[in-house]
């Protein structure tokens, strides 16, 4: 689940073999998720569907749906996923009226807390053919994101980990998203540091600096069209102000001497 794009003053934390353990095994229950509700998804499915499938698979490993209760400001959010098709970017409120549709795409956030400690990944799925473009689309994020892993190393700043996806992606012809970033993850769903998707824009989290332990969760939002975005009235979903698709896609890293080593893979997931 995407953080506001504004500074954090908490300390960051970095975490002990124990904690990166326990992560791993949220991180285990999330992939299983992402990779059951891609079994399910189809024309006809709705995205309620999908949050009943993630719910079913989160509680039956063990875990807790740690989106279920998610506080910001008055506004407190009820369901295990997110579930954001086409125009939407993020945080799309799963809906029994909301049937997926051959040629959709949609992107799918999950997170689990397990004995304290959280998991977070996300991706974006083809529903039944899609045109080229959204194809591109998606296999560009999925690239951002790879890129922005493999930048998370020792003694790099959280800069480099936004520089690789923007310069990837506009580089595509494509726009990342600057209102939502990701951010560290541990104890807390959100923790510092924020991790911008752009470079370009002023942001103090750019120049935090890698260190062993610590735990990003890193989530590329990236535009067909323009970069800007809106909320709808329900005061969750972000759309593109356009109009145009969006894709995310996400992985929980652990930085660690050796590089970055994702907590949320599963085969088939992601």
């Amino acid at each position: 689940m995407a953080s506001p794009r504004r500074a954090r003053a908490r300390r960051i934390t970095r975490k002990s073999a124990a904690e990166i353990a326990l992560m791993g095994e949220a991180g285990r229950i999330v992939a299983l998720a992402l990779q059951r509700m891609a079994e399910t998804a189809a024309p006809g499915v709705t995205t309620l569907d999908l949050d009943r499938v993630a719910e079913a698979t989160i509680r039956g490993e063990g875990g807790e749906p740690c989106f279920n209760g998610q506080r910001v400001g008055d506004r407190v959010y009820r369901w295990a996923i997110c579930a954001s098709v086409n125009d939407a970017v993020v945080h799309g409120i799963p809906s029994e009226r909301v049937v997926l549709q051959a040629g959709d795409i949609v992107g799918l956030d999950v997170g689990v807390r397990y004995q304290g400690y959280h998991g977070d990944a996300a991706l974006t799925l083809a529903i039944g053919e899609i045109d080229e473009d959204a194809r591109r689309l998606l296999a560009i994020t999925r690239e951002g994101l790879a890129r922005s892993i493999e930048a998370a190393q020792v003694g790099r700043r959280v800069f480099h980990v936004a520089q690789a996806v923007q310069e990837y992606v506009e580089a595509a012809g494509f726009s990342a998203v600057r209102e939502l970033c990701g951010h560290g993850v541990g104890q807390s769903m959100w923790e510092p540091p924020n991790v911008p998707n752009v470079a370009t824009v002023p942001h103090p989290d750019l120049e935090v600096v890698l260190r062993p332990g610590m735990t990003l969760a890193l989530e590329p939002m990236i535009n067909e069209g323009r970069a800007e975005v809106r909320t709808d009235a329900d005061g969750w979903t972000v759309r593109t102000a356009d109009g145009r698709r969006s894709a995310h896609f996400e992985h929980t890293i652990v930085i660690t001497r050796d590089g970055p080593v994702i907590l949320t893979k599963c085969e088939g997931a992601a």
